[in-house]
């Protein structure tokens, strides 16, 4: 499966640091990308949870003070001796949480069409 495959949702490029608790201990994350369905997340490799392995995650979006909690599973890993680069895909999250996350989503998919449209008839 390729890893275009797996992904349920567009990703949007999103990079930040924010925090995953695993067995109920903080670890650090810095994420790559997001979409309303999961992100693309890099952690030091001796504390990045394994594939199924379900974390909770706190996550701040731009332009936001508060922060979304979510649940998400780890789908995929890839490490190397010094970070691991985590697929994870979100399982539980509150209404009001998925709605922003999806309302953001949604804000930048179209703010990064109305740019390729806007170059599109620049060149024509």
């Amino acid at each position: 499966m390729s890893q275009r495959d797996r992904r349920m949702g567009f990703r949007i490029p999103y990079t930040t640091l924010a925090t995953s608790f695993v067995d109920d201990r903080p670890v650090r994350i810095l994420v790559e990308d997001l979409s309303d369905t999961g992100m693309q997340v890099h952690a030091v490799t001796p504390r990045a949870p394994r594939p199924g392995t379900v974390v909770a995650l706190e996550v701040v979006l731009p332009d936001s003070d508060d922060s979304i909690w979510a649940t998400a599973q780890v789908c995929h890993r890839t490490s190397d001796e010094l970070a691991a680069g985590l697929g994870m895909r979100f399982v539980a999250m509150a209404q009001r949480h998925a709605r922003r996350l999806r309302d953001y989503c949604l804000e930048a998919r179209r703010a990064h069409l109305g740019g390729l449209l806007e170059r599109i008839r620049a060149g024509a």
